[in-house]
């Protein structure tokens, strides 16, 4: 199925300003639906005939649904164009005269025009709809409504008269839903103006009262209750005030008694002039729990990795002085590259050290080793330009702690064996595609003989981390003119599965 952009973009009439418009009034589409006890139907018109298509679609979790197939695509009903031809061309809210049949279903039908405030800070909304929202309520069991149904459907309907003028949704508000928003479900109140609550849901109010809150919530200010409940909490979110008097469209946290409570404020408007407000809220005592432990376990994988980053940068130094004090050649070279090995290991953990996920970018991580492979450089006597092309990008721990120290050993080895003692390039270029990573190591040294690979103990853990721990392949040969290119190519479902395992 088509993203909703793809969808808005086909039809040829809208611009990226109506699109992020819609993506704004889309993110609150389930709330509008669950208020309303309706499907919701998102319809932009098309370029051609004038006929519109459905973009969007919301089934109600609070009743039945009308659509118990996918609307999204299609074109629109003969029975309800023309209705929704006189709403989008005169910018009204226009319902449906009599009962509208859906599958043997008796419906009703109201059409809503969608208009795009044009900037934060004016009251200038587009001259013409963008779009147009059809509700479409179920009428086979017509029952008198409850007092919650009453005030969830009046709440829908000046919500519907804030899509009619702009006004909703509010620019204002969050970019993202939080964890745990609340939804109409979880617990609804509505306030006056001043900050009255004029109507609280049972499960509102339930809310309240496992914070300690007494009585009944009706005809008290919001904010007075609020204030009780904290009483001289120190840590309080700043937005609070603004939250529980319904003055802003923003979201806060309430913690009484060991219980938390997340709001959030959705204020009313009448052609601007503000009315009330919805509060929303949901005890969201055990998510702020498992939050907090999140927070704690990622700090203790933190230090455990800036630990282990440590321990191995002793291990490092000890390598580094027990070279220094060696008299025989080749214990000092061995000596050496262990050293080497186990500082670009810790590169790696001090990466994932300073970040809250078990994935590191790899750019960051390379730029630290081609520094070692300066020092080993300097130790040969060889000046090195080393020359990286491309991005490796973001890589799970497990597959950048591999490539990390086979890549260390491919150039140490283009340093140490293809220039030999004179100045050169190291060239490293990454490559990366949909589902592989493609990397070229390549000097202008003096070469491989043709046909023939290295057998020391650097080829054997470059051969033992490519192709063992990551999947992948590799494949050396030598360069027309002179110089060594060996080429790596690993696949994502490896390293996809890696980091899940």
């Amino acid at each position: 199925m088509s993203t909703l952009s793809d969808l808005v973009l086909a039809q040829g009439r809208s611009s990226e300003a109506d699109v992020e418009w819609l993506h704004l009034l889309v993110g609150d589409w389930q709330l509008l639906a669950d208020l309303s006890f309706a499907d919701m139907v998102l319809w932009v018109p098309t370029a051609e005939d004038g006929s519109f298509v459905a973009v969007a679609h919301a089934r109600p979790s609070s009743a039945a649904t009308l659509f118990y197939r996918d609307i999204v695509g299609q074109e629109i009903r003969e029975e309800w164009r023309e209705q929704v031809t006189e709403c989008f061309a005169g910018a009204k809210v226009v319902d449906s005269a009599e009962p509208d049949w859906y599958e043997d279903t008796p419906t009703r039908v109201r059409a809503i025009p969608v208009l795009r405030r044009l900037s934060a800070n004016s009251a200038e909304t587009t001259e013409r709809p963008i779009a147009v929202v059809t509700r479409h309520s179920n009428q086979d069991e017509m029952r008198t409504p409850s007092r919650q149904e009453l005030n969830f459907t009046a709440s829908a309907n000046d919500l519907f008269g804030m899509i009619a003028t702009g006004d909703f949704p509010d620019i204002g508000a969050p970019a993202g839903p939080r964890r745990g928003a609340p939804r109409a479900s979880d617990g609804l109140l509505r306030l006056d103006t001043n900050g009255i609550v004029t109507f609280a849901s049972p499960n509102g109010l339930s809310a309240f009262n496992r914070m300690g809150f007494e009585g009944e919530l009706e005809r008290k200010s919001l904010a007075e209750v609020t204030t009780e409940l904290i009483g001289a909490q120190l840590d309080v979110d700043e937005s609070l005030p603004l939250v529980v008097t319904g003055r802003a469209p923003w979201r806060a946290d309430i913690e009484s008694k060991g219980v938390t409570v997340s709001l959030r404020s959705i204020p009313l408007r009448d052609h601007g002039a503000r009315i009330g407000a919805i509060v929303l809220c949901r005890d969201v005592t055990e998510l702020r729990h498992q939050e907090r432990e999140l927070i704690t376990k990622d700090a203790t994988i933190r230090e455990i990795h800036h630990r282990v980053k440590n321990n191995l940068q002793t291990v490092a130094s000890l390598l580094r002085i027990q070279a220094r004090r060696t008299h025989s050649d080749e214990a000092r070279t061995a000596l050496q590259n262990a050293m080497r090995r186990v500082a670009a290991i810790a590169v790696v953990h001090d990466t994932l050290s300073s970040g809250l996920s078990q994935t590191v970018d790899f750019d960051d991580v390379f730029d630290s080793v081609l520094k070692l492979v300066t020092e080993v450089a300097a130790s040969h006597n060889t000046t090195v330009h080393p020359k990286k092309t491309g991005e490796f990008g973001v890589l799970p721990s497990e597959a950048a702690t591999p490539l990390a120290l086979g890549l260390t050993e491919l150039v140490t080895n283009a340093v140490e064996h293809g220039l030999d003692g004179r100045d050169g390039e190291v060239e490293i270029v990454a490559e990366r595609s949909d589902d592989h990573l493609d990397i070229q190591v390549r000097d202008n040294g003096r070469g491989l003989p043709e046909g023939k690979v290295g057998s020391g103990l650097g080829t054997q853990i470059v051969r033992t981390l490519i192709q063992g721990e990551l999947g992948g392949t590799i494949d050396w040969h030598t360069l027309t003119g002179s110089g060594t290119e060996v080429t790596i190519t690993i696949p994502f479902r490896w390293l996809t599965a890696a980091g899940a395992a």
